[in-house]
């Protein structure tokens, strides 16, 4: 349980937030536009503010330490967590999203002065505020970095999604044009997306043209090999087309062996190898993703 001297001044830190509530919000909100780091329209940072200023007053009138309130507090926590993440979508500097919340600080400094002549209280006061106010910046910043790269991670992963699409050239036919560098992540991405398209379709051929792909290594060739595979157990035939004369001369000299798999020159090679190997019932499809 907090101290008489603690109560005091949380009970006071608590009326300054109830009774000064609109003020604080519309002093932050304005200190945040006129700095030009707000990512966010002003209703957004109005709720932002009033969400976090009512779950700080709500956490003072609990038996929480001080020192813990933004540690062990769920509601602090979601409203800095809300906050943060926000911004991090928005592309918000982590250091404006700190700096935000450290601005608060003079504001509720200032809110308190007003409210009592008492030095000594006012003083405690400040060291409270001080207390809490930077713990919810690091938290914010912590937030901010985390909720980062978790939306760099999403972005990568779409970005994945889209370089490798699965096109339906035929019926039954389907191709993956690859562009640029086949590592693991995006073989794992190739491979998921192909099968899934296989059953989808009831593909018989798949085509992987690499006409694209800037080198092939041991690393590329065995990625291929590996989705080969997988293409084989759904039953499906695969053709790997785009193999130009110093890809061919490099994968001879790496010494891959690709005699078990049928490789084309170029895309149309593949096409009309897939209508000979699916035979009668080749008719025409829709191109589509």
């Amino acid at each position: 349980m907090p101290g008489t001297d603690d109560a005091h001044v949380r009970e006071l830190l608590s009326r300054t937030l109830d009774e000064d509530h609109a003020t604080l919000v519309a002093d932050w909100v304005r200190h945040q536009l006129d700095t030009a780091v707000a990512p966010h329209s002003e209703q957004d940072l109005r709720r932002e503010a009033a969400e976090l200023l009512e779950a700080l007053r709500a956490a003072l009138n609990t038996t929480v330490a001080a020192g813990r309130i933004v540690a062990r507090d769920d509601a602090v926590r979601d409203a800095l967590t809300s906050l943060s993440e926000h911004r991090a979508r928005a592309g918000a500097e982590p250091s404006a999203t700190a700096m935000a919340i450290l601005s608060l600080k003079r504001m509720m400094l200032s809110a308190i002065e007003r409210r009592t002549d008492d030095a000594e209280l006012r003083y405690r006061a400040a060291l409270l505020v001080t207390d809490l106010l930077d713990s919810a910046g690091v938290l914010a910043f912590a937030i901010y970095a985390n909720g980062r790269e978790h939306i760099i991670r999403e972005q990568h992963d779409q970005m994945l999604e889209l370089s490798t699409p699965v096109v339906r050239l035929w019926r039954h036919v389907l191709a993956v044009p690859l562009i640029g560098t086949l590592d693991s992540a995006r073989t794992q991405v190739v491979m998921n997306n192909l099968l899934e398209a296989i059953q989808a379709h009831e593909a018989r051929v798949a085509i992987i043209d690499i006409t694209g792909v800037s080198t092939v290594d041991t690393a590329v060739a065995q990625h291929l090999l590996q989705t080969v595979s997988a293409v084989r157990l759904m039953g499906a035939d695969c053709v790997i087309s785009g193999i130009r004369p110093s890809i061919a001369q490099t994968i001879t000299q790496l010494g891959i062996d690709l005699s078990h798999i049928v490789t084309r020159g170029t895309l149309a090679d593949a096409l009309a190898t897939a209508l000979r190997l699916i035979g009668d019932d080749a008719r025409p499809a829709a191109v589509t993703g």
